[in-house]
């Protein structure tokens, strides 16, 4: 497999890396995380289209760009992949037509063929869909040992709408899939957060879904605002840094979940994925050095799963983590870097949720707060 990674910015490419010479006019896919405002530019989607004129494109808007070993903002991260032998498949479908995001999920997955199918990436409207909902469909669809991982889309801290798009520009309410095919696929995934609970462990004691009312027989946005403090004002952006820690008869290992929204007048927060009732929640805060430790420990998995240096790493990593590190943010896809090599194509967005298995290979869930790592071989007779 050959790969190529560019970026846009300030109405221009910037800088290109294309070592293996890919041949731009026969490109197989282009994946472009980048600045809204970019994105629903038909401009840039007409740059991106005579670029790679026969590549399926799909996009999606984030909250910081990953570049090399640098973290952008308003800028567009491109990566363009040729493949040898493995063959795509694309699906989307737009979240209204649906009337929850199981039944969404569940339909993008079964829109692809399953035979010699190794990998599912997902790229999703980061505002109005479920997440938790969204990963139980896919994974009813979901073949023994298909890997699915991806994330939602971001926008900024901003929070106001997220787009995503398959060849067309990115608009809002979009779910893409882009399923991978072929037995000479090397893969390997990781998922690790990094962040200190503290206080006692609460119970959810009444929720829906992903709305989440009280905790411990009080209201939870009361409740939260306590343990914010000053931070309360700032809210829901100053949520990313005070997440939720959940365990619960369907997530027995610990995952983390943000606010996406806060409804003031009934005093309910809206959370990324579901937030059942009887699960059991405990507040986090972050400690910058361990989010970097955790950033090695990810790449250092991929490392021994696959055994060797990865054609193509994409990181997908919480914008939570982004506001948390600050001028800092570099340091934690620098350590990516360090422990992939130099040959590693890397590139990836700042999301509103991050989508990856706990266990190897196993079904897919919905994380927050997290930097998750995807990478991919492509294994010819004559190498890779």
């Amino acid at each position: 497999m050959k790969a190529a990674k560019l970026l846009y910015k300030n109405g221009e490419w910037k800088f290109e890396r294309n070592d293996k010479k890919l041949d731009y006019q026969n490109t197989g896919l282009v994946l472009a995380y980048g600045a809204r405002a970019i994105l629903e530019d038909e401009n840039f989607f007409n740059v991106l289209k005579e670029k790679f004129p026969k590549a399926e494109i799909a996009l999606s808007s984030s909250s910081g760009e990953i570049f090399s070993n640098e973290v952008y903002d308003d800028a567009v991260a491109v990566t363009a992949i040729s493949f040898y032998k493995a063959l795509l498949k694309t699906s989307q479908i737009d979240i209204t037509d649906f009337p929850d995001s199981y039944e969404a999920g569940k339909m993008l997955i079964s829109r692809l063929p399953k035979e010699d199918l190794r990998w599912v990436f997902i790229l999703s409207d980061g505002s109005r869909v479920n997440g938790s909902q969204l990963v139980e469909g896919l994974n009813s669809g979901r073949p023994a040992d298909v890997l699915i991982t991806g994330g939602l889309a971001g926008d900024d801290d901003h929070f106001e709408k997220t787009v995503v798009g398959l060849n067309a520009v990115a608009e809002p309410n979009k779910i893409v899939a882009i399923g991978f095919y072929g037995k000479n696929l090397v893969l390997s995934h990781s998922s690790y957060g990094g962040w200190e609970s503290f206080g006692l462990e609460k119970t959810v004691t009444k929720s829906h879904q992903n709305v989440l009312y009280e905790i411990d027989g009080r209201n939870a946005l009361e409740l939260y605002k306590k343990y914010l403090g000053k931070y309360a004002e700032e809210l829901p952006g100053s949520a990313l840094l005070f997440p939720l820690s959940l365990t619960s008869e369907n997530n027995p290992y610990p995952v983390v979940r943000t606010i996406l929204s806060v409804n003031e007048n009934d005093e309910t927060m809206v959370f990324a994925g579901d937030i059942p009732e009887g699960s059991k929640v405990r507040f986090m805060k972050a400690n910058i050095d361990r989010l970097v430790d955790a950033a090695h420990d990810a790449a250092v998995q991929c490392l021994e799963m696959c055994k060797e240096n990865a054609a193509i790493a994409i990181i997908i990593s919480c914008v939570g983590r982004k506001l948390v590190l600050g001028d800092r943010i570099a340091e934690e896809v620098d350590v990516v870097r360090d422990v992939l090599g130099p040959d590693t194509v890397i590139a990836g967005f700042y999301s509103y949720g991050e989508i990856s298995p706990l266990q190897p290979f196993d079904h897919c869930v919905l994380h927050n707060q997290t930097i998750t790592i995807t990478t991919i071989n492509e294994i010819t007779q004559n190498g890779n």
